[in-house]
């Protein structure tokens, strides 16, 4: 690493992906500011219990890891509501500043994930103003027991301030009753705790690393960018924490001063109903028409076998998956850790190991996008450019995303799509235009990226449910294959959309700046 990040000035939830450190329940709370004075003197009291991004450790002087975090975000109204001059106001984005409501077209909410039926919190009020969410507060912990408690230190902390800020009820629960708080926790199988999500596959894998973060240096390979020697260096920090340089050697567009916006990021929240029975009748369906059977092509799906998480690129059918997870079970954690993440696409230019519409591969190219028109070694397939640009996925790295979230609900009918279950799933970035939306937007609802044309990520992808235009991919083969493609038709919608917004996330000086009333930007 090649700087040290002010690792006290930075939120927890920016750096570390709460899930992956031991802290396996949360509890996402939004509230509603009706008295300026009363929301900036809540925040003072919320800011002293702010967890920091600060290494934990046993040793002597070291913090010791919580029984509970919680972390402050807020939308730009919230922002507003607590008095920022309106000088800084105007240096938001104009993405952040519109919510993501009002950028449903761009990211593709539409028929099911339209906004109209996402959760009544979500629904606000643009006449009063007051069921608008302003603050988010997010709280994870060790257990749940010390998620009940650090709620109801919450709750105490906003009864001192009256009716001065208001939680805002309306996520929808297992019955469909309206619960003042959404819930989330990982998946448990067999009585066991598991990384993985609703549809079976293990999730969370391949977090970006970037600059100045200590506790991530031995997961750098497979997860920073790739250099054209074939080693692996660290993104450039300015690509997700605001007041820094980005891999493009600028700084970020950030508010002034300063102050408010260094070591400051946004994140994205959405809450992603899976319909889980429409997916796994989709699956068996396909699963019988598919030469490799049903897990083969649920892993074409995703680009990762369900059980264990094995990239295709390293384990492409059941032979080698074999011989991956021989491996993989021999193999102590880091080498574990390497054998999921470490890979790239440059073997595989042709789709045939990992589909071009599949998950990780829409999500993170690496590299395999920028390509010459010159014949590769194998027929058919191409070789990348070298020349064109500084690092193989310059391009690719301008659109990286941090990952934090969890599994919300259990699935108690696996028959039906009705239910309480899905992911909240929350991304960090420093440009939610450049970053999430052109993600979103291009790579998951468009293929022409990818050569695919209107083909989307078969997961995510917003599929026609209409019956007009419905949706395919095209599961590709080896060029020296004797097999031919295999065409996905009538693809539906896997995941629906039930709420979410765009949500700055200060840094602790501008967490005490805000709370003060001091915002100068002059």
């Amino acid at each position: 690493m090649t700087q040290q990040l002010d690792l006290l000035d930075i939120q927890g939830n920016v750096i570390r992906a709460y899930g992956r450190f031991g802290f396996p329940v949360a509890r996402y709370v939004f509230l509603n500011i009706r008295e300026p004075a009363k929301g900036r003197a809540l925040v003072g009291e919320l800011t002293q219990k702010v967890t920091t991004s600060v290494e934990w450790g046993n040793a002597v002087g070291q913090i010791k890891r919580p029984e509970s975090t919680l972390n402050l975000a807020f939308t730009y109204q919230g922002l507003k509501n607590l008095g920022l001059p309106r000088s800084s106001l105007i240096g938001f984005s104009p993405e952040f500043v519109s919510g993501m409501k009002e950028r449903k077209d761009i990211l593709g909410d539409d028929g099911p994930s339209s906004p109209e039926h996402w959760d009544p919190i979500w629904q606000g009020n643009r006449e009063t103003r007051d069921k608008d969410v302003h603050i988010f507060v997010t709280l994870n912990a060790q257990a749940p027991a010390f998620l009940e408690q650090a709620y109801a230190d919450l709750l105490a902390a906003i009864a001192r301030y009256q009716d001065g800020v208001v939680i805002l009820g309306g996520h929808r629960g297992d019955n469909g009753e309206l619960l003042d708080y959404q819930d989330a926790k990982i998946v448990m199988e067999n009585g066991l705790p598991t990384a993985k999500e609703h549809f079976g596959y293990t999730d969370g894998i391949s977090d970006p690393v970037f600059e100045g973060v200590p506790y991530d240096a031995d997961r750098l390979n497979g997860r920073g960018k790739q250099m054209p020697d074939g080693s692996w260096a660290p993104l450039a920090t300015g690509e997700f924490l605001l007041g820094h340089i980005d891999e493009a050697k600028e700084y970020p567009p950030a508010p002034e001063p300063v102050l408010l916006s260094r070591n400051g990021t946004y994140i994205i929240y959405r809450k992603l109903h899976e319909n889980v029975a429409t997916f796994e009748n989709y699956l068996e369906e396909q699963g019988k028409k598919y030469p490799g059977g049903k897990e083969l092509l649920a892993a074409k799906f995703v680009g990762r076998w369900r059980d264990n998480g094995a990239p295709l690129v390293a384990a492409p059918d059941e032979a080698s998956k074999a011989k991956f997870d021989q491996a993989f079970a021999a193999a102590d954690k880091l080498q574990q850790d390497q054998m999921l993440s470490n890979f790239t696409f440059d073997d595989d230019m042709s789709g045939g190991k990992c589909p071009f519409s599949a998950h990780i591969r829409r999500i993170n190219p690496r590299a395999s996008l920028e390509m010459v028109h010159e014949a590769g070694d194998k027929p058919g397939s191409m070789k990348i450019s070298k020349d064109a640009f500084d690092t193989p996925g310059a391009l690719a790295n301008r659109r990286r995303l941090l990952r934090r979230g969890l599994p919300y609900g259990e699935v108690k009918d696996p028959s039906s799509d009705q239910g309480n279950h899905g992911i909240i799933i929350m991304m960090v970035n420093a440009d939610i235009n450049r970053q999430f939306e052109f993600v979103q937007q291009q790579w998951v609802n468009y293929g022409n990226d990818f050569k695919a044309g209107n083909d989307k990520e078969i997961i995510l992808g917003n599929h026609n449910t209409d019956g007009k235009c419905p949706s395919k991919a095209v599961i590709q083969v080896e060029p020296d294959s004797d097999q031919v493609p295999f065409f996905l038709s009538n693809i539906p919608r896997f995941v629906e959309t039930r709420g979410g917004d765009y949500f700055f996330v200060p840094s602790m000086t501008a967490l005490r700046m805000i709370a003060k009333g001091v915002i100068d930007p002059t």
